[in-house]
């Protein structure tokens, strides 16, 4: 498939994905309709950005090699997604990990402020044209992801401790699967044409959109079918968080 179809592709399978949460999400607590809602509007922001992609109106020609002869097209509109969604995703996590009531606001504001550092530094990695501005942005992009990292494994981490069981199982696996999704996303970004150019332009179109679905769509239902069941384990009285812990 070429570039317009992955395009067209994404911006319907989002668009229906979206759809799709909000309909089987529910809304009995304020964390369920946090996760509800999350995840219904994530796809539907990605969808918006596939669409201007698709029409011509998400990405610019960028010039460059030593004379300016070389050009390639430098999709912005996928960053502007990401600026956006990713958030979204962390608080997500975050009230999967804090699933009694979302708590350590301080916490919670690290995650984000490093999430939005790696996402406009690596727009700047992209739209550079110069090499070693280039992959300083990179670097710089990489170490905020490594913050975001760290509060997901360290800070967050032990916040979960003191949530039930199925909290506590819920959040590694969440956060094991959006990490490992994420991880592929440098990995993409390193190796299109906005970076080393060893895979063509249709291929990391593909690659990024791929991955899009999975962490977007799949990941979105996959988190709002386990808090359904948390919640309604909560609601018959099956699961508490452990409250001394808590206290301590």
């Amino acid at each position: 498939m070429d570039q317009q179809t992955w395009l067209w592709l994404d911006t319907v399978l989002m668009t229906v994905g979206g759809l799709a949460i909000l309909a089987i999400g529910k809304q009995r607590t304020s964390g369920e309709q946090a996760h509800t809602f999350y995840h219904g509007i994530v796809p539907i922001l990605a969808a918006c950005s596939y669409l201007a992609m698709a029409v011509g109106q998400g990405s610019v020609l960028i010039h460059q090699g030593a004379a300016g002869t070389g050009t390639r097209l430098f999709y912005f509109a996928r960053y502007i997604d990401w600026t956006f969604t990713t958030p979204l995703l962390l608080l997500s996590l975050a009230h999967t990990a804090m699933h009694s009531g979302l708590r350590r606001g301080g916490m919670v504001a690290a995650l984000l402020i490093s999430d939005v550092l790696m996402i406009a530094t690596s727009l700047f990695f992209g739209a550079s044209t110069v090499e070693w501005v280039k992959w300083t942005w990179f670097l710089v992009s990489c170490l905020a992801f490594l913050g975001v990292f760290y509060v997901m494994w360290g800070p967050m981490l032990r916040e979960n401790a003191v949530e039930s069981a199925g909290a506590r199982s819920d959040y590694r696996r969440n956060a094991a699967m959006l990490s490992v999704l994420w991880l592929v996303y440098p990995l993409i970004l390193a190796v299109s044409t906005d970076g080393l150019g060893v895979i063509t332009e249709t291929q990391s179109v593909a690659a990024v959109a791929i991955i899009d679905l999975l962490s977007k769509v799949a990941y979105g239902l996959l988190t709002v079918v386990g808090t359904t069941r948390l919640v309604s384990a909560d609601l018959a009285g099956e699961t508490r968080p452990n409250l001394r812990r808590m206290v301590a």
